[in-house]
């Protein structure tokens, strides 16, 4: 908890601070990276660095915890810290990277801010920095401790992939299994995996991908969309690790994030508009690994899961959905697997179908019985990765209801319906847990036809792939009581 005296400097000082915290941001990176450049080399996401959006997110992300603070003292937002903690651990960040984010943050302020940062001032928001960096530093310490490891590069080890499978044009799926011939870890289905690759520029970049095959099937699955140049709205639009659905953003079907060239910005391109670079990491993915290439994967992580009677460490050591609308983040995560439960609703649009088809495999494999819709949008049929697979595992739960919309549907798919998702038509039941996943534009959109229909928002979860722009960009729309908060130590997930 904020103490009495900087919580009364925080709140009369937010204003100041918020005026200028991209301003603040964009001199804390420029700081951190001349002084460390083998993080943005080796850690940080240089797509989103050159994009702009780790900024923005990080902006949001610092305004969203010190209001936090002062608005609801006696609350811990438990649902933004475990996010951040779960991508952390994913990347091997230790404690001491805490001190050296606080050096340039606090350094910039100073710089922006000049004569306006008192002692009383940079005093208050110490505290705030260290109440979030030390709540970050325990629940982090907690997920190394249960897999059994420490933080550092050491985190990540070597698989083998064994198998490569083209799903779609643009999308390819990799089976892995590790390259010591252990069995491959148990993960819970919706989690995701960071995976290293060494690029031309000896780079060692990583992204995260979310694991798309049956836990407990002996080797890892991830799909990873190739992200292409393309000429782009703004900031944000073809970020790759957006994983936008067909129409949804002006890049459609981006991957988790992957990233520009090495501190690539994005350029003007001829005849007007912005032009965003290829993902570096999807094409190297794409182009060079096939079937006995070497890839360096983290453990499984990440809190948009369905609750099968197990727990992962948050703050207090429960942690529910990630991205609830629950005010204290601990609300329920989800149908009890195979014990039935609740109803769920699972939707996705583009590549943000990957953890909804694990959470698929899983209820199948396990008898589910509860009522289960599951809602998908896309460009066409032919560029719905996994396609094959949604409706087969839907097909595998009795009474399962599917719904997929296309831009551009094809004949001889008559259930398919045309345009964007539209759940005016589509029953939902009272009681029921979503889960949602793909562009934020997309993800806005359906909460909002959720809410509508009755269903409560703390029963609406959902996964941003990529720096969290949803609570960058405040909406009406947007998550109620409980914001999502990027890391400050790291891009978000990749492609």
């Amino acid at each position: 908890m904020l103490s009495e005296q900087s919580a009364a400097t925080v709140r009369a000082t937010l204003p100041v601070v918020g005026a200028a915290i991209e301003d603040i941001t964009a001199r804390f990176y420029d700081r951190l990276f001349a002084a460390h450049p083998e993080l943005l080399r080796d850690l940080f996401n240089r797509g989103n660095q050159a994009a702009g959006t780790q900024r923005q997110a990080l902006a949001g992300s610092i305004a969203a915890f010190a209001r936090h603070l002062v608005d609801r003292p006696d609350e811990r937002p438990d649902t933004m810290l475990a996010r951040i903690a779960h991508k952390h651990a994913s990347l091997g960040v230790a404690p001491a990277q805490y001190e050296t984010v606080r050096e340039h943050l606090f350094a910039a302020i100073g710089e922006v801010l000049g004569d306006a940062i008192t002692p009383a001032v940079a005093a208050a928001w110490d505290e705030v920095y260290w109440l979030m960096a030390n709540a970050l530093i325990a629940i982090e310490a907690r997920l190394y401790a249960e897999r059994g490891i420490g933080a550092g590069p050491d985190t990540l080890r070597e698989w083998e992939v064994v198998e490569r499978v083209e799903e779609t044009p643009d999308v390819a799926s990799f089976r892995l299994r590790p390259a010591d011939g252990t069995p491959a870890p148990a993960f819970r289905p919706g989690q995701y995996v960071s995976v290293q690759v060494r690029l031309p520029d000896g780079a060692r970049q990583i992204r995260q991908y979310s694991l798309s095959g049956a836990p407990g099937a002996g080797v890892w699955q991830i799909s990873v969309k190739r992200v292409r140049g393309s000429r782009a709205e703004g900031p944000g639009a073809g970020v790759e690790g957006s994983r936008a659905g067909a129409a949804w953003t002006a890049r459609a079907g981006a991957d988790r994030t992957a990233g520009a060239g090495a501190g690539a910005a994005w350029t003007a391109g001829a005849g007007g508009g912005v032009y965003a670079p290829e993902g570096e990491v999807s094409t190297h993915l794409h182009t060079h690994v096939r079937a006995g290439s070497r890839l360096r994967l983290s453990g499984a992580y990440g809190d948009l899961v369905l609750d099968d009677g197990r727990r992962t460490t948050g703050v207090t050591g429960v942690t529910g959905a990630a991205g609830s609308d629950g005010r204290d983040g601990k609300g329920d995560s989800g149908g009890k697997g195979g014990s039935g439960g609740a109803p769920l609703l699972l939707a996705s649009a583009g590549i943000g179908v990957t953890p909804m088809i694990a959470m698929l495999r899983h209820l199948a494999a396990t008898g589910h019985r509860a009522p289960v819709t599951v809602v998908h949008g896309d460009r066409s049929p032919a560029d719905h990765a996994l396609r094959a697979d949604h409706l087969a595992c839907a097909g595998e739960l009795p009474g399962a209801e599917k719904h997929f919309w296309y831009e551009h549907p094809e004949p001889g798919h008559p259930a398919d319906r045309t345009g964007r998702v539209d759940l005016a038509a589509v029953a939902v039941a009272p009681g029921t847990r979503t889960y949602l996943c793909g562009p934020v534009p997309f993800m806005r959109a359906v909460r909002a036809q959720l809410i509508a229909k009755g269903v409560a928002p703390a029963d609406i979860h959902y996964e941003v792939f990529g720096p969290d722009l949803w609570l960058a960009s405040p909406s009406s729309s947007g998550p109620v009581g409980e914001a999502t908060m990027s890391s400050t130590v790291t891009g978000s997930r990749a492609a």
